[in-house]
């Protein structure tokens, strides 16, 4: 079953430090709504909403439904999320509001499978994540929750590039833009560890 995300929202009008620590002492989280040729807007979340749905990792690869007061809802991609750096607690949120006919640029998680069964892993070999997200480049109702990347037939020294990653229709990945991209390092199976060396690199990647 598709996620899906909603956010009750309350419009501000005090803006800056100050206003945001009383907002977060009533369990409130300032937030700003931008983007669509629309000028920015100053929000204010229920705490309770935004730590629920922020549980959940598919919150940052899809659409969410901003719902405002006066029975108007709109379509949005989280953007952003500070939080404190001792506590983690949210202090502030950046939303961006989508429209059908435009592209948007999300960073969407990659899902492993086929770890335990891949060849290398079989033989001992390590697993090296070198990324657990990518950015991509769709319309809207393109976006994916996630891309899978699956390693069953990696062996020992072998490597996914970026170039190699399976993406649905009408979804491009932005560093494929860029040259050298496709060739970018997206998981590894390194030999085997000894004595906290590989075996066969001595502890060194070429």
């Amino acid at each position: 079953m598709q996620a899906s995300f909603e956010f009750e929202a309350e419009i501000r009008s005090a803006a800056g430090t100050r206003a945001a620590r009383r907002l977060r002492r009533t369990n409130k989280i300032p937030a700003v709504l931008y983007g669509g040729d629309q000028p920015p807007v100053m929000l204010a979340l229920t705490k309770n909403q935004v730590d629920k749905n922020l549980e959940q990792e598919a919150v940052f690869s899809h659409i969410l439904t901003i719902k405002l007061p006066g029975a108007k809802e709109v379509q949005a991609i989280l953007k952003e999320v500070q939080r404190h750096p001792v506590t983690e607690s949210v202090l502030h949120l950046d939303f961006q509001r989508v429209k059908a006919d435009e592209e948007i640029r999300v960073h969407v998680p990659l899902h492993f499978i086929g770890e335990e069964a891949s060849i290398g892993v079989r033989k001992g070999g390590i697993v090296l994540h070198n990324l657990t997200e990518v950015e991509v480049v769709c319309l809207p109702q393109h976006l994916p929750e996630y891309l899978e990347v699956d390693l069953t037939n990696l062996d020992i020294g072998q490597s996914i590039h970026l170039g190699e990653l399976a993406v649905p229709e009408g979804v491009q990945l932005a560093e494929l833009a860029h040259e050298g991209g496709a060739s970018i390092p997206v998981v590894t199976i390194q030999p085997p560890s000894v004595g906290g060396e590989t075996a066969e690199t001595g502890g060194e990647q070429t």
